[in-house]
């Protein structure tokens, strides 16, 4: 896998950035990484997309994910931990799929199957993707919230509702990470909450976790600030 500019990244150096979904790139637009790649979730299953990602990424890497971005991390890492330098996790649950989480994802594809769009229902996920504050008085980032939906589109959102489907629970492969790894909850994550993040960081090795005051799921763009000075602390060895 090549970056944008055409050159192949070191892997000593590369950082992976998993988004959620319904997510695109511009969701780690503000955390100014250089040799940052940002794959897209594409694959309908938790290992088509690990593997896929073996196959494609270099060597050695950090890695960061947000909420299904992070389950897929949390996979990759568990299947290849030697590959893994670095690992952050933000917004996300280690926990299998309940059966109302299956029965929504499985409504939300008929939907989009009978002509809704990504961005419709990203539009339906707002209050819980960014906080009151944000939904009143910050337009430019509802409109980069929406338009992250318009990027992936319908075809992608609905292979990403598939691999939602079938994630398993990642506790017990936890207990058996190694690399430095930083656990970022949002105070007001009403999707992940912050019992979840604490639980990660009881199961990893020495895992530490920060709290992000004043943002919901989709903390990097809501505290871009805070995230970028977090992740990059865990990403130079703080």
């Amino acid at each position: 896998m090549t970056r944008a500019d055409g050159l192949v990244p070191d892997p000593d150096s590369t950082t992976v950035l998993l988004p959620g979904m319904g997510c695109s790139e511009r969701l780690w637009a503000d955390l100014a990484l250089e040799q940052a790649l940002t794959p897209r979730l594409t694959e309908p299953s938790l290992t088509d997309q690990v593997g896929r990602l073996l196959d494609e990424l270099p060597s050695r890497f950090a890695l960061v994910g947000l909420s299904l971005g992070a389950v897929v991390a949390m996979a990759l890492t568990r299947t290849a931990p030697e590959r893994v330098r670095r690992l952050v996790l933000l917004s996300t649950n280690p926990y299998a799929p309940t059966e109302q989480q299956l029965r929504d994802w499985r409504r939300t594809r008929s939907r989009l199957a009978a002509g809704v769009s990504a961005r419709q229902v990203q539009q339906e996920l707002l209050p819980m993707l960014l906080t009151a504050s944000t939904l009143r008085s910050r337009p430019a980032v509802v409109e980069t919230t929406l338009a992250m939906a318009a990027d992936v589109g319908e075809a992608e959102l609905d292979a990403q509702l598939r691999l939602q489907a079938t994630r398993v629970d990642e506790r017990p492969g936890l207990r058996n990470v190694r690399c430095p790894t930083l656990v970022v909850a949002a105070r007001h994550d009403r999707l992940c909450p912050l019992d979840r993040h604490a639980e990660v960081v009881t199961l990893v090795p020495g895992a530490r976790l920060q709290v992000v005051e004043h943002a919901a799921h989709l903390s990097p763009l809501e505290e871009a600030h805070t995230v970028r000075r977090l992740v990059g602390d865990r990403l130079s060895g703080g």
